[in-house]
């Protein structure tokens, strides 16, 4: 009985994927920019939206201290033990490696017993403030896709803000502030994540969830992204397309998950009761043995590839653009204003690639970018997620009066829209497309490019679908 029923579940899943070929089973990753597909006019382009991998970004940041000198160890001083505040015969000695605790040590290889950190110097000049700055920088846009963690060695500070700069560190924003009393250290009421919505995701909040003193086993402190993503995606951010078509169309939103540089303010070290103990100052100190922080490059979806070269991250700009994100047209590439890609329609999303100069023929063409047209936060009209392209207004006519004996090559004269040049006489045009340089619609010349000719229309869903996702149901969760 369960070899037939396993050889039924088996045949139809056979059927089932046979049917599906045109469908990822993950959607959302944006891994390749360019395919070559086959048309009846021959092998030419597809391109595609993409993006770099999520990877962790500590292996490329720089980190710096204010003061510079707030590292313990010079001169070396003695400390309490983490477990026994009252134990204080622990030192610290910046000449001897195995007594030091410097920057590094924040970002390296955990799992180690005993773990390694780094650890500022103690409060032995109360009542002055023990305040200290770590800023990370990376010299280069990034865009967070997981949650920022960081890992306390000493108690986790009674007061701390987490801020981001989005313009290499001349202003800075505050991400979120923690406290063990959000309403007396920030005159702010004390909320969570969770206290959000999809309306006040961009709501700046005090948390005292992660203030917690010298409690073991509770050093972590979190900067909540997914929870973020989960008001769009859903918990186990398995609707990716309501997520990238809000991401596609809000910029506040993209740009909220977006930095150039971090800095952590730890403003008041873990006290653990009302009153700071002056006969053992040598108690209160910071240490972090660890920092997490997901995200890919910024590339405008313009990348799959971020080199990191001479101690600089840079993206490798694929359809004709150029710069440290992809963010303008190469020389010659300026056909029309450049324009980041689309992560809609799904799951291919929109490249907008930059078209060649066509300066010699006259006036260059005029190129409008229309955006989708995405109202509600959930995207679940298929109609609502489809881009429609900017298209080429170079005439016939143009063309033919060019001075140039070639129709097409590789520098002035390119085919749009996906076309290959045949020996510089003529363009292959992909099926959904014809005229000299492959710049009109067919269904223009047909006059049947309304909303029925599915121009740009994101996939639907067949029963073979519905029913793949019904075996599906308990499937993993997408990758952001």
């Amino acid at each position: 009985m369960y070899l037939s029923r396993f050889l039924s579940i088996h045949a139809l899943w056979v059927t089932v994927s046979s049917v599906m070929q045109p469908y990822p089973l993950v959607w959302g990753h944006y891994d390749v920019c360019k395919t070559q597909i086959y048309t009846e006019e021959g092998k030419v382009w597809d391109y595609m939206a993409c993006q770099p991998e999520s990877t962790d970004m500590t292996k490329y940041l720089k980190v710096k201290l204010d003061p510079p000198d707030i590292t313990c160890g010079d001169p070396p001083e003695t400390f309490c033990a983490m477990g026994n505040p009252y134990m204080c015969n622990n030192e610290c000695d910046a000449s001897t490696p195995e007594l030091a605790h410097p920057p590094e040590l924040m970002f390296d290889f955990e799992g180690r017993h005993p773990s390694t950190f780094w650890q500022s110097a103690t409060w032995k000049e109360y009542p002055k403030p023990l305040q200290v700055n770590i800023t990370l920088s990376w010299s280069k846009t990034i865009e967070l896709t997981d949650n920022i963690v960081i890992t306390f060695e000493s108690g986790r500070p009674d007061q701390m803000i987490l801020e981001k700069s989005l313009d290499y560190g001349r202003t800075w924003q505050p991400y979120q502030y923690y406290a063990t009393d959000c309403l007396d250290a920030f005159h702010m009421d004390p909320k969570s994540v969770k206290d959000l919505s999809q309306h006040t995701v961009l709501e700046i909040i005090c948390t005292e969830e992660y203030s917690t003193g010298y409690m073991t086993n509770s050093k972590i402190i979190h900067f909540e992204i997914k929870d973020r993503f989960a008001f769009f995606a859903g918990p186990w951010l398995r609707n990716m397309a309501s997520l990238y078509g809000q991401l596609d169309t809000t910029k506040k939103l993209r740009d909220f998950f977006t930095v150039t540089d971090l800095r952590i303010r730890l403003l008041r070290p873990a006290v653990g009761e009302i009153f700071v103990d002056e006969l053992h100052l040598a108690r209160y100190f910071y240490a972090i043995s660890d920092i997490k922080v997901h995200g890919r490059c910024k590339c405008n979806l313009h990348a799959t590839v971020c080199v990191y070269d001479n101690s600089k991250l840079t993206c490798e700009c694929e359809h004709n653009t150029t710069g440290p994100d992809c963010g303008k047209c190469k020389k010659n590439y300026q056909g029309r204003p450049w324009s980041p890609g689309s992560y809609l329609p799904i799951p291919k999303g929109t490249a907008n690639t930059c078209i060649p100069s066509i300066s010699s023929i006259g006036t260059p063409p005029k190129f409008n970018r229309i955006w989708p047209n995405i109202s509600s936060l959930e995207v679940s009209n298929p109609k609502q997620v489809a881009p429609k392209l900017a298209l080429s207004t170079v005439s016939s006519v143009q063309v033919a009066n060019h001075k140039r004996a070639n129709v097409c090559d590789n520098e002035l004269l390119h085919c749009q829209n996906g076309g290959t040049c045949h020996n510089n006489v003529r363009c292959l045009c992909p099926a959904a497309y014809t005229g000299i340089l492959c710049e009109k619609l067919r269904c223009e010349e047909a006059g049947s490019c309304g909303s029925d000719s599915g121009q740009g229309a994101a996939p639907r869903c067949s029963p073979a679908l519905l029913l793949l996702t019904a075996l599906l149901g308990t499937a993993s969760p997408l990758v952001f």
